[in-house]
């Protein structure tokens, strides 16, 4: 009877402990270097890391039809849009502590969610077709100017990235002012949208396009050369442009991250992203992404510092009325025949 008293002590504290020692990580992002942090996180706390990945929608609709059985304990993903989005279905918990608050500027983050990193979205454009007197005061604003008719590419009205950038422009325009540039926007469209982000700048590159919007790590990832010498060669042939930066400045977004409301593991879910918010975990962000750090006293990777430091981000525009405004940006979008 005491033997089986004893068995009976460890097995409960066994699993205990492999309850309080583990987070379940629900992530979208489709970085190797993220799984490395996790490793070095599990070393410096002990806490094991669990990780599901997949895409955003996939993943979003498992959390939701598991509910109160999902195991999921932090959903991380790229685009402050999508964040707001899954926010507002009640997905979330408050996700915020001390470390967190004092490391993250109120713009680029909810009581329930939290940027871990910054990426901006930006112009790139010719330097054999594209004069200087042309990007002179230059803002997304512009872009719907007829004399860029024929000469734009930029990606589908359906990716993420594009419905944020509108919603931007939603909320400092208004409805009426963005639908009416959406549709100056397609008006001068070189091509119908497609392709990724590098499809857009190699657009250019080939003479397709004089000017091309895409986020600045994949301008970053082709320079570096891990997608080719052939795309290193095209990235090479382009300049970017940070636009308004005579007013609210350049548009940023996040990767981020908040804790679900059913997650069984919310006080080591906090942990995690504490741990995502430290220098060393930030420092390991942008050498292997590309993206911008979302805390002070973290330098960019020096490919990004290439292309310019000290230019004006939209710091007034809080990245949380980006899943607010989306809905009316896609209705824009549409509206537009922006395809």
């Amino acid at each position: 009877m005491k033997k089986l008293t004893i068995i009976l002590f460890f097995m409960a504290l066994f699993v205990n402990m492999s309850f309080a020692a583990e987070v379940n990580v629900f992530s979208a992002r489709h970085y190797d270097s993220d799984i490395q942090l996790y490793e070095k996180f599990t070393a410096k706390t002990g806490i094991k890391v669990n990780i599901v990945s997949g895409k955003d929608k996939a993943l979003q609709k498992r959390i939701t039809e598991e509910g109160e059985d999902s195991k999921a304990d932090i959903y991380i993903t790229a685009d402050a849009g999508r964040l707001g989005a899954f926010d507002a279905k009640g997905m979330f918990q408050n996700s915020m502590t001390p470390a967190i608050k004092a490391a993250v500027p109120k713009n680029f983050r909810s009581n329930n969610w939290t940027g871990i990193a910054k990426r901006a979205r930006i112009m790139y454009y010719s330097p054999e077709r594209v004069s200087a007197n042309e990007l002179n005061g230059m803002t997304y604003e512009g872009l719907a100017d007829p004399r860029w008719k024929g000469r734009v590419v930029i990606r589908k009205s359906n990716n993420i990235y594009n419905q944020s950038l509108v919603a931007s422009l939603v909320k400092n325009n208004g409805k009426k002012s963005t639908c009416e540039w959406s549709k100056g926007i397609v008006a001068n469209m070189a091509r119908d949208s497609k392709g990724n982000d590098r499809a857009q700048i190699l657009a250019v590159a080939a003479g397709e396009a004089d000017i091309a919007v895409a986020n600045t790590y994949y301008y970053a990832l082709m320079l570096s050369g891990q997608k080719g010498e052939e795309q290193q060669a095209a990235a090479k042939k382009v300049l970017p442009f940070f636009p308004n930066q005579a007013d609210r400045g350049t548009h940023m977004n996040i990767s981020g991250g908040g804790i679900l409301k059913t997650a069984p593991n919310a006080d080591n879910a906090k942990k995690l992203l504490e741990f995502l918010l430290t220098k060393e975990a930030q420092e390991h962000i942008v050498n292997n992404t590309f993206e911008y750090p979302i805390i002070d006293g973290v330098e960019p990777h020096d490919l990004v510092k290439q292309m310019g430091l000290g230019y004006k981000q939209d710091l007034k525009t809080k990245v949380v009325n980006y899943g607010k405004n989306q809905a009316t940006a896609l209705e824009c979008m549409l509206a537009a025949s922006w395809k």
